[in-house]
């Protein structure tokens, strides 16, 4: 299995290809992540990233020809490299055996002749026996909303910041960012917002341990990304029963339902601060939020992530024996 993020690295491409060499191995299978790939001889060879890992692919297909190849889409892969690169992406789609894609939604927007080769996979997440309790001085500071990702173009990771100063005087929201900045730009706009908004605080990154804590420390979650191919945070914020409040595009909607309750359209922070009023102020909105979460939990259990898995290596095993 390859994929672009190094060891030690807080990716999410990393923490996917760790858990799923963990749920592989489990199924009996022995599994090796690598970043880079040689020609090495596999059974079967699991890329994460169709346009990131394409140079692996063609070197697997060239040295492998009848050997099955998984392609996990990415978000960036779907809504950004199909449009810039669409030479590699499609060329990565195109070879494989079987494609992964993360949310319900994915085969609307890939090409409809490879919708055939896809399997939807719902990212796995601890229950809430895995977090910790909330720590009482959290709570008494305010109304804590939680944004976890790294701070990047495709993640609007300020969004929530910018809503927060449109909320009247008598809101306690406080929201606190945790993620590693992209780029020092990125650093640059988080340390300003942080010395000029009070509502918003930045962590930086932050370990599992401590990420836990802060959702823990929080009754909402927002997830604000223009992109995602299906965030492992909304699988986390679930299964712990943590109410999401989420940007109204295909990731998001592909993992919480066209019914969820918690959307609002993307970029738009009046918007945004206006379903945050909402959700502080009516005790009945945000009941129904964490309600509708915890309904969505079963969607993201471990047992099932692995089925997912072993579905989509059968079936790359099985076009790869009707090839040759």
């Amino acid at each position: 299995m390859i994929t672009p993020a190094q060891p030690g690295s807080k990716a999410g491409n990393r923490a996917t290809a760790e858990r799923w060499e963990t749920l592989l191995e489990s199924a009996g299978h022995s599994v090796d992540v690598v970043t880079e790939y040689h020609g090495e001889p596999c059974d079967a060879f699991i890329a994460l990233h169709a346009w990131r890992s394409v140079d692996a692919i063609r070197k697997f297909r060239t040295n492998w020809p009848e050997r099955p190849l998984i392609v996990a889409l990415t978000g960036t892969d779907i809504y950004r490299h199909q449009q810039e690169f669409p030479e590699e992406t499609l060329y990565s789609m195109e070879a494989a055996d079987a494609l992964i894609g993360l949310h319900s939604l994915v085969a609307r927007d890939i090409p409809t002749e490879l919708a055939d080769k896809l399997t939807t996979l719902y990212q796995s997440a601890d229950g809430p026996e895995a977090f910790p309790e909330p720590r009482k001085k959290a709570q008494e500071r305010g109304f804590g909303v939680c944004v976890i990702g790294h701070l990047r173009e495709e993640k609007d990771s300020l969004r929530a910041a910018y809503a927060a100063r449109l909320l009247p005087d008598d809101s306690r929201i406080q929201v606190v960012c945790a993620g590693k900045a992209y780029n020092e730009d990125w650093r640059a706009k988080a340390e300003q917002e942080m010395a000029s908004n009070p509502r918003f605080q930045w962590l930086g990154e932050l370990d599992k341990g401590d990420a836990r804590q802060l959702m823990a420390d929080s009754l909402v979650m927002v997830i604000s990304s223009v992109m995602e191919g299906g965030a492992n945070v909304v699988s986390e914020a679930c299964r712990a029963g943590l109410p999401v409040i989420a940007s109204d595009i295909p990731g998001n909607v592909g993992l919480l339902g066209n019914d969820y309750a918690g959307y609002f359209p993307v970029g738009k922070e009046r918007a945004l601060a206006d379903l945050l009023y909402k959700v502080e102020q009516d005790p009945e909105f945000l009941g129904t939020l964490k309600h509708q979460v915890s309904q969505l939990a079963g969607h993201f259990m471990p047992e099932k992530e692995q089925a997912a898995l072993e579905q989509a290596l059968r079936q790359a095993v099985q076009r790869c024996s009707e090839r040759h």
